[in-house]
């Protein structure tokens, strides 16, 4: 069943604005956590990631880095509690103004994060492609060698095998993820692979990915970044060349590798957009994860099509200043997208003084390791989506994605869900293990550029299609007396962690108890036990955390 309310129907936010706010002032920001926490575990941590930072220079200025923005997002960072954070290139907008070297400012602007003991980890972008940015960034930026005083718990940094690329391409740990970090710009001594351009600059690393991420003990999380993406959206340079057929051979070496490794995400920026997609090789034979970030610039671009057909879009928001927070909980790992306007009308715009902020979760996506993917194309059933871990299985066992949502280019977005596990050895009552579902909620779209004022303007919504679920229980946790009362339930974490009735969680519906299997025509807030094949279910309109419980 779809949703009654137009997802693209926004209130003007009329709070923001430019007040005439200067580059290098901190703007308090609004700051707003998730609807609910994104750990189970009271092992969780976070990291946090940003994009490209260019600032236009002024007339006699020098200013070429979005030190107001950088310096909100700060703020974001240091409230969100993260570990570190990483940057995917592009610091400056200029390398240098009036004989004056940018990326300096932008070191100064990491202080803050240095100040409340977070590490910051960047990488160069094509805006500090020179052989002296080369050289500059491991001095501004040591712990790219792995030295310095501001590594804060990172460990186990390896360089790249070519002396050009040390503190520029490396790799690090933090706790179970690794972090491998590739620069693919003209090297320190000035060489580039071809001899003549740095468009091919990755096809002599792509051996030494693969050795930082096979060496990656079992069950550790990976995730690769750099500054150009896979395919990208408006550029279509990208981490392979100066087009989407570039080095077709590394390029499917390099997509193999992570795949095979299990990377979580591939993340970059460039294009100064929100956008979710997997990326296949060139025989479909293996696919990644790829999220290109928001703009934390004074520029937003637009989208333009051809996507060399190795391409499933996912999600979407254009024209807005956004930040990643990745919440890391054992085997799972949890991302929300938070977006703000850019302080004007909603659209394409150049600024030119920094807005203020107020930002919205607007996405909420994730993984395990211990889970599976399941793509699911617009007007497709979601009966595929199957899962067991340690004596629970999870089933949907009706619903459709019934979303319509389609990405500037008009190309419709395709539901990942995503399942995975925790033990639920902390839950009191807890007759099954801890399921989750990420991707059911529906895509996200801000693109329409007939929307007028300063958007986004409130959390994305997080309800789902209608479908129904069902979990599998052990009876040996649950008396038989207890199983007619209603009180034995799939139960789902509220806003303040607390396990309660999942159909409470629902958008609307009426909560109704059945005894036995769930029938086809059930409505929403239906719930039941079927002793017969031990399994409770529930019809449900929203995703997250789920267990079996008494309730």
């Amino acid at each position: 069943m779809k949703k009654t309310m137009d997802r693209r129907q926004f209130l003007k936010y009329g709070g923001a604005g430019l007040a005439g706010l200067g580059l290098s002032a901190l703007n308090v920001p609004f700051f707003r956590m998730g609807k609910a926490s994104a750990a189970i575990s009271s092992n969780a941590w976070q990291f946090g990631v940003m994009s490209d930072t260019q600032w236009k220079s002024t007339p006699g200025g020098e200013m070429t880095c979005a030190t107001g923005i950088i310096d909100a997002l700060n703020e974001q960072f240091i409230q969100q509690d993260v570990k570190f954070v990483i940057q995917v290139g592009d610091l400056c907008n200029n390398e240098s103004v009036n004989e004056v070297r940018s990326m300096p400012t932008r070191a100064e602007h990491s202080q803050a994060l240095y100040d409340a003991g977070i590490g910051f980890f960047p990488l160069r972008g094509n805006h500090e492609s020179s052989s002296t940015a080369a050289n500059e960034l491991p001095v501004l930026f040591p712990q790219t060698l792995g030295q310095g005083s501001n590594l804060y718990g990172a460990t186990n940094f390896q360089p790249a095998d070519i002396s050009g690329l040390v503190g520029l391409t490396y790799s690090f740990d933090y706790n179970n993820v690794r972090c491998v970090m590739l620069d693919q710009f003209h090297r320190k001594d000035g060489t580039d692979y071809n001899g003549s351009s740095y468009n091919d600059n990755m096809v002599d690393q792509v051996d030494w990915v693969d050795a930082m991420l096979s060496s990656n003990p079992e069950g550790n999380h990976s995730f690769v970044f750099a500054h150009k993406n896979l395919i990208g959206q408006n550029h279509k340079d990208n981490l392979f060349g100066g087009g989407l057929t570039s080095n077709p051979g590394p390029r499917d070496q390099f997509l193999t590798s992570l795949y095979n490794n299990r990377v979580g995400y591939y993340m970059g920026g460039h294009d100064h957009m929100h956008h979710r997609s997997l990326v296949y090789t060139a025989d479909g034979s293996a696919k990644v994860s790829q999220i290109i970030t928001s703009s934390n610039s004074y520029k937003f671009y637009t989208p333009r099509s051809g996507d060399d057909g190795r391409e499933t879009p996912l999600q979407h928001e254009l024209y807005t200043v956004g930040y990643y927070i990745v919440t890391v909980d054992g085997p799972r790992v949890t991302v929300d997208f938070y977006s703000s306007s850019h302080g004007q009308d909603y659209g394409s715009v150049s600024l030119s003084a920094c807005p203020s902020f107020a930002f919205y979760l607007r996405e909420r996506f994730g993984y395990s390791l211990n889970g599976q993917q399941f793509e699911i194309a617009q007007g497709d059933s979601y009966t595929d989506v199957v899962d067991s871990y340690s004596g629970t299985t999870a089933k949907i066992l009706d619903g459709t994605n019934g979303n319509s949502e389609t990405d500037y280019v008009g190309r419709d977005l395709t539901k990942a869900v995503n399942t995975g596990w925790a033990q639920s050895d902390q839950v009191d009552d807890a007759a099954s293990q801890i399921f989750t579902l990420w991707g059911m909620a529906d895509n996200l779209s801000l693109y329409n550029g007939d929307l007028t004022g300063q958007l986004p303007s409130e959390d994305e919504s997080q309800e789902t299609d209608t479908y129904t679920l069902s979990l599998t229980y052990n009876p040996r946790k649950i008396r038989t007396s207890q199983l007619m009362r209603g009180n034995f339930a799939i139960a789902a974490r509220n806003e303040d962690d607390e396990w309660v009735n999942a159909v409470d969680l629902n958008t609307g519906g009426t909560k109704t108890f059945k005894r036995g299997p769930w029938k086809s025509g059930y409505a929403v807030g239906t719930y039941g036990v079927d002793p017969s094949t031990k399994t409770v279910w529930a019809v449900l309109n929203h995703e997250g955390d789920f267990v079996a419980k008494l309730i």
